[in-house]
């Protein structure tokens, strides 16, 4: 942890990297924090900050985004939602469109979520204010394994089903080895399971039209062994203590 003591004449002040504070302050993970920073969205002392990494004095400094001071909070939050499509994983849209926001109201704690799915791309969606947790969660390090449910366009072979497997070269890099798996075909559409670690933007979307099949339909439907049992398309609930302890012991 990027934590320190520091003694001053008898008193213990607490030094943290900006972004690790905000992810304990429970405003975004450290990566989504790097975003806030570079974005000009966040103010120490009321100087913005445009570079991640500086060290604050939780005792002294004033942390603000977008204008609303951030604390540091001792009581976490751990909601899972079944994300209906058309909805952005942001917590705020300039344009205006319905965000994950507009479906956990009601809530006292600030939250937001763990990874991303895209606007057209349904299913399983974790929301924290536990930045240790998210940055678990998402980091390829980690090697957190979700899965999903894809129907492509056409019939996919067993060629470009050992393609998807052994990885994708995209724009950024090769994808990291997948498991796949084909459910069922049709005339013109495969239904395929494919499980991952990563979470590079718009990934399985992108890993099936280098194989030559679309996307038609995109759903999560496990984040480790957590599943959606239960919860119809827009319904959320509290993780149980239980699923939060097996989520640390990953």
């Amino acid at each position: 942890m990027l934590l320190k003591i520091i003694k001053d004449k008898g008193s213990c002040l607490l030094e943290l990297r900006l972004q690790k504070f905000l992810s304990m302050a429970g405003v975004a993970s450290r990566r989504a924090a790097e975003e806030l920073i570079s974005q000009k969205r966040v103010k120490v002392n009321g100087v913005t900050v445009t570079k991640p990494g500086i060290k604050i004095d939780t005792e002294k400094d004033t942390v603000e985004v977008d204008g609303k001071v951030c604390e540091l909070k001792n009581t976490y939050v751990y909601i899972m939602l079944n994300k209906p499509k058309g909805y952005i994983t942001t917590l705020y849209d300039p344009f205006g469109r319905p965000t994950i926001l507009d479906l956990v109201k009601g809530l006292k704690t600030r939250v937001f979520p763990v990874g991303r799915l895209d606007k057209d791309t349904e299913g399983l969606l974790l929301l924290t204010n536990d930045g240790e947790l998210a940055y678990k969660l998402t980091h390829p390090k980690h090697g957190i394994e979700k899965t999903y449910i894809v129907k492509v366009k056409g019939k996919v072979s067993k060629k470009a089903v050992n393609v998807l497997q052994k990885g994708v070269i995209l724009e950024e890099g090769k994808t990291s080895p997948a498991k796949v798996r084909i459910l069922k075909s049709g005339i013109d559409f495969t239904i395929l399971e494919v499980k991952i670690h990563e979470g590079k933007k718009r990934q399985i979307r992108r890993m099936c039209e280098k194989v030559g099949h679309p996307v038609i339909e995109l759903k999560r439907i496990k984040i480790g062994e957590l599943t959606l049992k239960g919860l119809k398309a827009g319904e959320w609930r509290h993780l149980t203590n239980k699923e939060i302890e097996y989520l640390k012991n990953l």
